[in-house]
Order: structure tokens, then sequence, then C-alpha cells
């Protein structure tokens, strides 16, 4: 039956109303917002790769972290993520020993506890260094200082334009009538080579060795901020040094986990010291020109050789016998190699002999040689857990079978 004109406008007002009750009703769950607030619920995106350099390859994004529930992602988006880089320093010789360059990222495998890695960013061995060069100059005549000095000068020309150097040193501060030793920061990191060679000028004697603040110092100071872009971590430590410690505050182990932490490749010049120590050591306390060592060394002794005795028992040296005094220096000595050889190796880094200070050029020019021969490659762990437990890494060359790969063995996980 036909409606009145009434009755259809009656009709006509209800369905607007309905449509309008409909297009104002709130979207079901789940579904997207729509464009004009899209900006503001995608993830966040990390910050933008940079360009690629001749001296670095591109970095292929991080992988994404997993979707959150009810949390709609484009496939072009990226998921800021909470791993940290991880940065490995290698340097990949054949078996001669004979460095090989002009590799590529394509040419490595990289594996963090067994688990392949994908490589987000890598630098050739083009790319710039930043170094800490240690002195020590503990107990140095006239002539040692300047022969310190001269090994240092060609270590800095040695260097490649770009490479970035600070330089310390040990030195003898009086506190009243006490004259200790400390560690001085004579030049920060620059490229400065006029700046660094004023530096090494400056470096005097010092009467003790404070080998393990010399090396916290590094870590905590010299490479506090976090790496360049541009140097990828390629950091390294070069210390010239005999690596007995006589006056420190730190300890070794805490001087060791600084240094990992700050992803620092550790080189020595193991400077040999030990006769001439030795001998000096065996002359009665009175001479002119005796050695003893210190309430510290002592207390390190005797941890080593009997742990429950009572410190009391190693407290004077001048009371020991001949043979004790000496199975002490000995001992002192094996000790300080066996950690800067171990240190050397964990990081990826290596030790080099130098007889005298006469040699220690030739031993500064392998290790700028082999700075010089490091590749970086860089890569987000796939294990995200913040747990604090050591990552076992292993890095290989797929491309050549006599590839033999120095890098660090590994790194300590971040904690919550």
């Amino acid at each position: 039956m036909p409606k009145s004109p009434a009755s259809l406008k009656t009709y006509a007002l209800a369905a607007a109303a309905a449509l309008l009750a409909l297009l104002s009703a709130p979207a079901p769950a789940g579904r997207a917002q729509v464009q004009g607030d899209e900006a503001h619920q995608r993830p966040r995106r990390v910050s933008p790769t940079p360009a690629p350099t001749p001296q670095s390859a591109p970095a292929p994004q991080a992988p994404p972290q997993k979707k959150a529930a009810g949390e709609e992602v484009d496939e072009n988006d990226v998921v800021r993520i909470e791993t940290q880089l991880v940065s490995v320093p290698a340097v990949v010789t054949d078996r001669t020993g004979r460095p090989l360059t002009g590799l590529s990222a394509a040419d490595f495998q990289i594996f963090e506890d067994g688990r392949p890695q994908q490589i987000a960013n890598f630098s050739t061995t083009e790319a710039p260094f930043e170094v800490a060069l240690l002195l020590d100059t503990s107990g140095s005549t006239r002539e040692d200082v300047g022969l310190i000095r001269a090994a240092a000068r060609a270590f800095v020309e040695a260097l490649r334009p770009g490479d970035r150097v600070a330089i310390l040193s040990f030195n003898t501060k009086k506190e009243g009538s006490d004259q200790l030793a400390t560690v001085e920061l004579k030049a920060p990191l620059t490229d400065d080579r006029e700046l660094l060679q004023d530096a090494v000028e400056s470096v005097g004697a010092s009467n003790g060795t404070p080998f393990y603040d010399g090396l916290t110092k590094v870590a905590k100071e010299v490479f506090r901020d976090r790496p360049t872009e541009q140097t990828r971590g390629r950091r390294a430590l070069v210390a010239l040094t005999d690596g007995v410690d006589s006056t420190s505050e730190s300890d070794f182990e805490e001087a060791r986990e600084q240094l990992k932490r700050a992803g620092v490749v550790s080189y020595f010049v193991l400077v040999n010291t030990e006769d001439y120590v030795e001998d000096r050591l065996m002359q009665d306390c009175e001479d002119d020109g005796a050695l003893r060592l210190s309430s510290t060394q002592l207390r390190r002794y005797q941890r080593v050789i009997a742990p429950g005795a009572p410190a009391e028992d190693f407290s004077n040296f001048c009371r020991m016998g001949q043979f004790e005094r000496m199975h002490a220096s000995r001992t002192l000595y094996q000790l300080a190699r066996s950690e800067m050889t171990g240190l050397a190796r964990e990081s990826g880094g290596k030790t080099f002999a130098a007889a005298d200070l006469r040699d220690a050029r030739r031993a500064f020019r392998q290790v700028a040689e082999d700075i010089g021969t490091q590749y970086s490659i860089g890569y987000y762990s796939t294990n995200t857990a913040r747990d604090g437990t050591f990552r076992k890494i292993n890095v290989q060359v797929r491309t050549r079978k006599d590839a033999q790969v120095r890098a660090r063995e590994g790194y300590q996980a971040p904690r919550s």
C-alpha cells in the first residue's frame, strides 16, 4: 500500500540517522587505524643506514623484532631492537702467515655459540683505527726513556692517515713525603701527528709499574665513548711493557673485564727485563741500585704459591733468602706473560717479543702492520637474552680453504 508523504519523510529521517550512527561507530578490535593515524601507530624505525663509502660495505638492516600481539607491521618497516651491535675485528692470513686482503663481507661466516649470525656491517682493512699506546717507563734510565720515545715515534709514523692515537705513560707523583707511580694520559685520541709527537717527547720515567691501572684507564677513559660509525669498533691497545705490575689499585681481572666490555683488541710488545731485575733483587737491600718487591707484588706472589698462608709471612722482602727472592721474581714474570698472552688471544690481538728496548722499534712496526690488515665484522645477536652469559664467537672465511682467522673469542652479554 503506498505510503503517505508524511510517512516517507519519517522513514527517510530514520534511515539517515541509522547511517550516521554506523559511520561514527568505533572500529572493531584488531582493525587497522585509518591513514591519518598511521604514523603514530607504526613501530619506530632504526636510524637510517648511512650511505656506503669506499672503505665500508653497505650495512644490511638489523633483523626485525617479533611483532607484538595485536600490532600490525608493514613489510617495509624495521622494528627497533634492544640488542647491541657486536663488533669483531679479525685478521686473516694464509697458512704461511701472509695477510689476505681484498676480502668482502660475502667471504665471511660468523657464528655465536654455534649458531650462524647475519653480518650487519663490514669494514675493509682500509677503515681507520683507534689506538691507545701505553708506554711502561718504570725503572728506566735516561737512555731507556730515549729508546722508548724513539720506538713510540716510529710507531705513530707507521700508522695511516685517519688513524687516531692516544698516548699514556707512567709517571711519579709526590704526595707529601711519598712518591707514587701514576698513569698519565699524555694525549687523548687524535690524528694530529704534531700533538702526538709532543706527547711522546713529554714521557718520563716512573718509580713503579701501575700496569693494571693503565689497562683500566684505557678502557674507562680512552675508549669511554661508543665507537664511531667511521671506525666501526676498530679499537686497539698497544702496550710496551714487561707486564709485571707493582703498584696498581686495580687487579688484572677487573682490567681484563673492562677491556673486553670496551671491545678492545690487545697487543703487547714484551720487553725482556727479567735478568736485569733479578740481578738487582739479589743485592742487599742496603746496596745502591738494589731492588725490592713491593707489598702488592708480595701479596700477589703469596696468592699464587700459598693462597692459604698468612699474609705476614710474605710481608718483608729483605728477610727473604736468595732462592725465595729468585723464585718470587720468576713467578711474577711468568704470571705477567700468561696474563698478557691470554688477553691478546681472547681479544684477537697478539704478543710480540722484544729482546730489549732497541728491538722495540721492530716489534712496533710488526704491530702497526698487523693492525693495518684487520677487517671489522659486526652483527646483531639472534640471542636477545640479557643474561650476562659468555657468548663464544667463531669467524670463518668460506671462500678460502687456506684462510687462518684470528678474532676475539667471545663477549659477555649484557645483564638486565
